[in-house]
């Protein structure tokens, strides 16, 4: 049978391949390659996977309907997916805010629908995130808390998601897992997060811009712990019930559950770069949050997550690899 990863090519997804390939499975993974950030760096992350035996790459757009669609021709062999693609980053949804609705939304729906019609599906997990938390001050984030207040569209479009994958849950008994990730880190990441911002700066010699003026908490979360939760949700379906309760569709967290201080999180990549960062202090961006800190007992009690990779291990990690691809 034959996993179907969303967003291959991208972060979390390169990494959910390779160990779903390491342990025999077939994987058709699917990535549109845009360019939101260096299509190279995609490249590289899909290099990886090329070539393996026991993997196919085919490259889509998951909003585009008929394409999503001609994927039930493989539908005797795909029995789970883990939908990783969508257009991420807060701020950016302040500058593109329809790219968000197309990728989070529409195609949300392109694999919700994919999904109701492959016959042997056993299971779905998608990507969801911490932001969906929006204004919530209430510490740490738990799964019972509401979550309508959204500061980002980014936010927005990631709740609708969870909203979408309930409702075809309910009607279809389709078993769904969402995950909300809590800024995740580490080799292959993105470079428009500030793990690989300030590297890059630290590196190079430049100022790295501070938002808040370094007075805000991130629960950051290392890939290889990510990717362990994303592993443990397909691994672990939601029963399909009877009766009008018993909706296949549960959400967990997976982040640190240490919440880190902004500041902190630079002292550890000056003491792996041996550089020290020059800063530049500003003001809280619009749609971000002081805080993020996950509650992770659920994962814990019914996914046996549970991170293992210290900030000073995991950013280690992380500028080791950030010198090795760029020669540094």
């Amino acid at each position: 049978m034959t996993v179907l990863i969303t967003g291959v090519a991208g972060f979390i997804g390169s990494h959910v391949a390779s160990v779903l390939l390491d342990r025999g499975e077939e994987v058709l993974g699917i990535d549109d390659l845009n360019d939101y950030y260096a299509p190279s760096l995609k490249q590289a992350r899909l290099d990886r996977l090329l070539g393996r035996r026991s993997f196919i790459f085919r490259k889509m757009d998951v909003a585009e309907r008929e394409a999503i669609r001609s994927l039930t021709e493989h539908a005797p062999q795909i029995d789970r997916i883990v939908h990783l693609a969508a257009q991420a980053g807060v701020r950016y949804s302040i500058e593109a805010p329809h790219s968000y609705t197309r990728a989070n939304v529409e195609g949300h729906l392109c694999l919700l629908e994919l999904a109701r019609h492959l016959p042997e599906l056993r299971h779905m997990v998608y990507a969801s995130s911490s932001s969906v938390y929006g204004g919530n001050a209430q510490l740490p984030f738990s799964e019972a808390d509401r979550v309508d207040t959204p500061l980002s569209l980014y936010a927005a479009t990631k709740r609708a998601g969870e909203l979408m994958a309930y409702t075809y849950a309910h009607l279809y008994k389709l078993p769904l897992t969402g995950l909300r990730f809590f800024t995740v880190y580490g080799p292959w990441g993105r470079p428009d997060m500030s793990a690989w911002l300030f590297t890059d700066a630290i590196l190079s010699g430049r100022p790295i811009r501070v938002f808040n003026e370094g007075r805000m908490r991130r629960d950051f979360t290392y890939i290889d712990d990510i990717v362990s939760g994303v592993i443990s949700a397909l691994d672990t379906p939601p029963v399909r019930g009877a009766g009008a309760d018993a909706v296949p569709h549960r959400i967990f967290n997976l982040g640190n559950n240490a919440p880190v201080a902004l500041n902190d999180f630079i002292r550890a990549i000056e003491t792996a770069t041996g550089r020290e960062a020059v800063k530049v202090l500003e003001p809280m961006q619009p749609g971000d949050v002081p805080a993020t800190y996950a509650d992770i007992e659920s994962a814990r009690d019914l996914l046996g997550f549970e991170p293992l990779t210290s900030i000073g291990d995991g950013v280690r990690h992380f500028v080791d690899w950030f010198r090795a691809y760029h020669g540094v």
